[in-house]
């Protein structure tokens, strides 16, 4: 039974994704651009250019566009509504946001730009 656990530090039993794809924050009535370094169906973690992170607090709405990869099909748009659960400073001019995805829905597949 135990080998089903996670083991060390990362105790998510979810399986993450490790990807490098384009998200879109909507902070108020703007669309901030950010980029995720992985996600899975419950969680995301991205980075956001550090004048951005202020305000993003406790729930928010964001979109993703999850390549084929990870959807085994086409490239689809997730509307998603997260919570943020963490906030990283970094050295760069970024902030990492740790966020749980609280629902999501699919508004359509995404034809990629040749």
């Amino acid at each position: 039974m135990s080998e089903n656990l996670p083991t060390g530090k990362d105790r998510r039993i979810r399986q993450r994704f490790k990807i490098n794809v384009p998200v879109t924050s909507l902070i108020g009535d703007r669309e901030v651009p950010a980029y995720t370094r992985d996600l899975s169906n419950r969680g995301v973690f991205f980075y956001l250019y550090f004048t951005e992170d202020a305000q993003i607090d406790g729930d928010f709405e964001f979109m993703v566009d999850l390549p084929p990869e990870v959807t085994l099909s086409t490239t689809c748009r997730i509307q998603c509504r997260g919570r943020v659960v963490r906030i990283e400073e970094s050295a760069t001019n970024f902030t990492g946001i740790a966020a749980e995805i609280l629902e999501y829905s699919i508004l359509r597949d995404v034809v990629p730009i040749v």
